[in-house]
C-alpha cells in the first residue's frame, strides 16, 4: 500500500460553514499535506446562528464540540476547523480534544504580528471580526511583539453576498481595504470570502501586505503536524 492509502495514511478532518470553500480547502491540504487523507464535515447552521444571535452561543460552541468528537471517532488524527467566527469554540474544544486542533486563521494572525505594528483586521461580519482581532493580540503577546490592532467591518458586504451580488460584495471590500491602507502595516482579511476581492486592488496597495487565512493556515498546519 501507498502512503497515501486511505486505510494507512493519517487523516485530517476538515469543519466548514460554508460549502463553496470546501474545495478551497481540498486543494490546500492536498499540497500541503500530501501524506494525509483530507475529509470534510459541513454544518452551515453553526455560522447562520451565530450571526443570527450575534455572538457565539452556548449551544453552538457545544454543537461544534460534537462535531470535533465526531470527527476523533471517524479516525481524524487532526482537524481544522475554517470558520474564523468560531474560534472561540476552537479553542475551548482544544481543552478536551485529544488529536490537534486548529483554528484556521492561527497562521494568518502569527505571519501578521511579525510584518508591522499597526495590523488591520477587515470583516464583513462583526461576529468575525472580534474574534480575529483577538487573535491577533493574543499571538502577539505569545510573540512578545507590540501590537495595534485597527479593525474595521465592510457593512452590508455579507449580505450582497448572501444574496448573491458577488460583484457588489467584492466592491466594498476592496473599498473598504482602500480605506484601511493608510492607517495600517499589514492587513488581515478575517474570512476566506474576501480573498477574492483583493484582486481588485491589489495594484493600489503595493507593497502593503494584505494576508489571507486559508494559505497560510494550512502552511501553519503542516509545519506543526510535519516538524
Amino acid at each position: 500500500m501507498s502512503l497515501q492509502d486511505p486505510v494507512t495514511s493519517p487523516q485530517i478532518a476538515m469543519i466548514h460553514t460554508v460549502s463553496g470553500l470546501i474545495p478551497l480547502f481540498d486543494g490546500l491540504a492536498k499540497q500541503h499535506l500530501p501524506q494525509w487523507q483530507g475529509f470534510n464535515m459541513l454544518d452551515e447552521s453553526l455560522l447562520r446562528g451565530t450571526i443570527r444571535d450575534g455572538a457565539l452561543s452556548q449551544t453552538t460552541m457545544w454543537r461544534l464540540a460534537q462535531m470535533v468528537h465526531s470527527a476523533i471517532e471517524a479516525g481524524a488524527s487532526a482537524i481544522v476547523v475554517t470558520c474564523s467566527s468560531l474560534g472561540p469554540a476552537v479553542d475551548a474544544a482544544k481543552l478536551f480534544c485529544p488529536v490537534p486542533l486548529f483554528r484556521i486563521d492561527e497562521g494568518m494572525a502569527e505571519a501578521a504580528v511579525k510584518l508591522g505594528l499597526r495590523i488591520g483586521v477587515l470583516a464583513t461580519l462583526r461576529t468575525t471580526l472580534d474574534p480575529t482581532s483577538n487573535l491577533i493580540r493574543q499571538s502577539a503577546a505569545q510573540q512578545g511583539r507590540p501590537c495595534t490592532v485597527i479593525a474595521n467591518l465592510a457593512e452590508g458586504a455579507f449580505q450582497k453576498l448572501g444574496a448573491g451580488d458577488m460583484a457588489g460584495h467584492d466592491a466594498m471590500v476592496a473599498q473598504s481595504l482602500r480605506d484601511l491602507a493608510p492607517k495600517a502595516d499589514v492587513i488581515v482579511l478575517a474570512q476566506a470570502s474576501m480573498a477574492r476581492a483583493l484582486a481588485l486592488v491589489q495594484d493600489e496597495l503595493h507593497p502593503l501586505p494584505v494576508l489571507t487565512s486559508p494559505e497560510l493556515g494550512m502552511q501553519h498546519i503542516a509545519r506543526q503536524l510535519l516538524q
